[in-house]
């Protein structure tokens, strides 16, 4: 199962942006913080700034106030606004299909401190770079140890977003997951279903469900043990997830041995030929089964139903009708999938 580890912060030492016209200041800046372990890439105005920001993603921003071409302040208010779009842009895509990229708390947390240093130490300029977006305010002839301290805080600061950000992603990992197979949990399944259904009840688009139960999978654990049991769940999940190939398809342990697979945009015909692709692929497995009633290996009963939402009826209508057509799977031999229509 993974872990919080999987979304570890970077291992790498912190990138610092500098960008400052006076060159001389550049190369004191980049030897200050590479005697500190710091990464630097260095720019000589604010549109350079701005193109290597989007380039590098740095973790901090050393900003000159006084620059030709775009000065500091304005410099800032601009890489104020590529975060707010950033978060804007997460908000509008933001649903639960979004498990584990660019989340919406990612997206607040990217903001990078910007430390503004100038030689304006009047209250005016201050309250101006503040007012652009500046995280933090140094004044030139830089006092560097002051300049230190302030961006090892910074960093820290940086640090325990991004830790925060990693724990976040891993707790949605852990709530949306099925530990064992790696598919999602019937927590996912319920969620990605309903959104699903009023997608597509307003775009008056088909829907399709199939329902899968391992043939005689009580008698497979008692003959076998569990651990065997488990791996087998694994398998099967992993023909389920490459026989589901389109992006927008969620395969899922429904509960036990048995597994669904959501199809948005799916008419029945692709349905059911889903439904075949996985059959042949739980054969190809030739996982053996001496407790099966119905074949030497491991097969699977499959019930395959289609409808296109509307207001007027519900999720669980669609999930009744799959698992009737797996009962009749079942009723029929096992061994086979079963269309509701």
């Amino acid at each position: 199962m993974s872990g919080i580890s999987s979304f570890s912060v970077s291992k790498q030492p912190p990138l610092i942006l500098v960008a400052d016209d006076d060159k001389t200041i550049r190369v004191l800046l980049r030897k200050a913080m590479e005697q500190e372990g710091y990464r630097v890439v260095e720019v000589s105005d604010g549109k350079q700034c701005l193109d290597a920001y989007e380039a590098i993603k740095p973790d901090i921003v050393l900003l000159d106030a006084v620059m030709p071409v775009m000065d500091g302040f304005t410099c800032c208010k601009h890489l104020l606004q590529i975060a707010r779009n950033n978060l804007i842009s997460a908000l509008a895509t933001f649903d639960t299909d979004s498990t584990l990229n660019n989340t919406v708390i990612s997206k607040i947390w990217e903001r990078t401190p910007i430390l503004m240093i100038t030689c304006l130490d009047d209250e005016e300029s201050v309250d101006r770079a503040f007012d652009a977006g500046a995280t933090d305010y140094v004044t030139k002839p830089i006092h560097w140890p002051v300049l230190r301290q302030r961006l090892r805080r910074l960093l820290q600061q940086v640090q325990v977003y991004k830790q925060l950000e990693a724990a976040n992603q891993a707790l949605q990992h852990l709530a949306n997951v099925d530990g064992l197979t790696e598919l999602a949990n019937r927590r996912r399944f319920d969620d990605y279903l309903n959104t699903q259904w009023i997608n597509l009840a307003q775009e008056e688009s088909p829907l399709s469900m199939i329902l899968c139960d391992i043939d005689y999978f009580k008698f497979y654990n008692d003959k076998y043990g569990h651990p065997a049991g488990d791996v087998c769940l694994q398998k099967v999940g992993g023909v389920l997830s490459l026989k589901a190939q389109k992006h927008q398809d969620l395969v899922a342990r429904y509960g036990g041995e048995e597994f669904a697979v959501i199809m948005p945009y799916t008419p029945a015909s692709g349905a059911v030929h889903v439904a075949a692709a996985i059959q042949e692929g739980i054969k190809d497995l030739q996982i053996v089964h001496d407790g099966s009633a119905v074949s030497q290996h491991i097969t699977l009963s499959m019930g395959v139903a289609t409808v296109v939402p509307t207001w007027e009826s519900s999720p669980s209508d669609l999930i009744v009708q799959a698992d009737k057509a797996l009962y009749r799977a079942k009723a029929g031999g096992r061994d086979r999938f079963v269309s509701s229509f």
